[in-house]
């Protein structure tokens, strides 16, 4: 099970929804807090944060774990749990977009300030490096073309007539770019996470 990238192309638009109240939040919070303080008071309150957190911190883990399916093979230790490598990422796809509908519960669309909206923002990219890096490679794998003209280095050149890198060549390039920002973000993210969470029971 692989996702076509006719079906990437739609979780990247359920992602952009997703995302969207997040540009508007500063608008309909208000709105919120002058009709509906009752709702608005629940949706802020701490056992409702605690819940959804801890809801976000499963999937999270639950990544954490599909990702160390993906790369056991290449670790020490292996890791014998069972399901093919094109369905444990696909799984880890489709969790992620599952967790940004959760942070988008948790936090009601708020980016937070200080610590919490950069927080957020690493999150952000977490997902999106990953989201558009998966993308461009379906894209790639599927295209009928065979030979790409490209910005990024190493290009081969088949014959004078026709100049370009082929798809392996391409993937591998991209795959330096966006899974190493991909892994840097998610690095940054795991230490921010741990304060998050120790200033979250803190100040309760």
């Amino acid at each position: 099970m692989k996702p076509k990238f006719s079906t990437l192309i739609i979780i990247t638009l359920i992602s952009a929804a997703i995302l969207t109240p997040f540009v508007f939040s500063s608008y309909y919070i208000p709105i919120l807090r002058e009709n509906n303080f009752k709702i608005l008071l629940f949706l802020q309150d701490d056992l409702y944060k605690l819940i959804t957190g801890y809801i976000a911190l499963a999937f999270v883990i639950f990544e954490m774990i599909l990702t160390a399916r993906k790369r056991g093979r290449g670790w020490i230790i292996k890791l014998s749990i069972p399901g093919s490598m094109q369905l444990w990422r696909s799984l880890h796809i489709f969790l992620g977009v599952g967790l940004l509908a959760i942070i988008l519960i948790h936090t009601l669309g708020a980016t937070g300030l200080n610590f919490n909206s950069i927080f957020l923002w690493v999150f952000f990219g977490v997902s999106l490096s990953a989201l558009v890096g998966v993308v461009a490679e379906t894209g790639i794998v599927e295209s009928p073309q065979k030979l790409f003209l490209t910005w990024l280095p190493n290009q081969n050149y088949s014959n004078k007539k026709m100049p370009g890198v082929a798809k392996g060549t391409l993937i591998r390039n991209l795959r330096s770019i966006w899974l190493t920002s991909h892994i840097i973000l998610v690095s940054i993210f795991f230490v921010m996470l741990g304060f998050h969470i120790f200033l979250a029971y803190y100040y309760q």
